[in-house]
């Protein structure tokens, strides 16, 4: 899809808004940037979930139109924005059913940046991926052998099974299809009111 002449002035313009001169417009906010927002195809299918970053990128940019706020709202010098709780593509994307692409992020999603052995939530940068049976062991890179962790509790594992480093996995290491895509979206929804009616149906 071209995104044209419109988009790309859309492009330039959100630069400016994320520029270190535009700040949250209150105090305390600085993480609204990177709350979670639902991604809605044109059809109203919620189909992804990313940070409040990206989609007021995509709504500049006019590939989508914010559906709901989130209350908070980004401040510059020439204007202000109300960050999106939920927006909707402006045209129809199809979806694989298949499996999502194995990466960092996507294994984060999955995991809920939650350290899948002590069960600590924090945030992206904080948190490491885990080879369950370690490379050097004949360990792959793969959905299954791949997990959420802490610093912590990797330093700990080291180069270890969990069963030889006495740990416990919360959950078996899945793939992430689609239907374990919607099962978090769900599970994400419920901190949020404005998600409801598009999830639970």
């Amino acid at each position: 899809m071209s995104l044209g002449m419109e988009h790309d002035a859309g492009s330039r313009f959100a630069a400016g808004l994320f520029s270190p001169a535009a700040t949250m417009h209150r105090p305390g906010d600085g993480h609204a940037l990177l709350a979670p927002v639902l991604v809605l195809n044109a059809s109203y299918e919620p189909i992804n979930v990313c940070a409040a970053r990206r989609a007021l990128v995509l709504v500049l940019k006019g590939v989508a139109m914010t559906e709901e706020e989130n209350g908070h709202f980004l401040h510059s010098a020439r204007v202000a924005m109300r960050l999106p709780s939920v927006i909707r593509l402006l045209e129809y994307r199809r979806i694989p059913h298949q499996s999502r692409a194995l990466s960092r992020k996507n294994i984060l999603l999955r995991d809920r940046n939650t350290c899948q052995y002590c069960a600590t939530v924090l945030p992206s940068s904080e948190l490491t991926l885990d080879h369950v049976i370690p490379r050097s062991r004949g360990g792959s890179s793969t959905w299954e052998n791949l997990v959420a962790c802490c610093h912590a509790c990797n330093r700990r594992k080291g180069n270890q099974s969990p069963v030889e480093a006495h740990m416990k996995l919360m959950r078996e290491p899945r793939a992430f299809n689609l239907h374990t895509s919607r099962h978090i979206m769900r599970l994400m929804g419920r901190s949020d009111d404005k998600w409801r009616k598009y999830l639970f149906y």
